[in-house]
């Protein structure tokens, strides 16, 4: 949807621009990551369950968009780490339900804090303060083309 001030041209450009700046940020993010940690598919996976609750292993692949068989993977993994639970389906017992664990909310928590303290101290010393609230401005506008993705 093109506005008349903006062709074509300039929203390939900036698209093109979006995604090269997010994948050095997510590259970055993903630089704190050791060897033997959660990873950042399994953090994401975790968070889902804290944030949206119960969720099934199919909905959780859908809504990651990565195919079942990664899916089970992550969920291997996570619930070897004791981090989510699976429990049969009270309407379907062939359906498992998972949930996050109170240690997997424990780590999402001390992860959460400690990603975002590294962004908020680089957001203090690469941005101006006026910087800072064109991007808290522009959240909303990233999240809503997330979900268009």
């Amino acid at each position: 949807m093109a506005t008349q001030t903006t062709g074509r041209t300039d929203l390939l450009q900036t698209a093109n621009h979006l995604r090269i700046t997010l994948g050095r940020i997510v590259r970055r993010l993903r630089q704190a990551h050791a060897p033997g940690e959660v990873t950042l598919s399994e953090l994401s996976v975790l968070g889902r369950l804290d944030r949206q609750g119960i969720q099934t292993a199919g909905q959780l692949a859908e809504q990651e968009r990565v195919t079942p068989q990664a899916m089970s993977t992550i969920l291997a993994e996570l619930e070897a780490r004791e981090l989510i639970a699976r429990a049969a389906d009270s309407e379907d017992g062939r359906k498992l339900k998972l949930t996050a664990t109170e240690a997997g909310r424990q780590l999402l928590a001390g992860r959460r804090s400690e990603t975002a303290g590294r962004v908020a101290a680089a957001l203090d010393t690469a941005l101006t303060a006026a910087e800072q609230r064109q991007l808290i401005e522009a959240l909303p506008l990233l999240d809503r083309l997330a979900e268009h993705l």
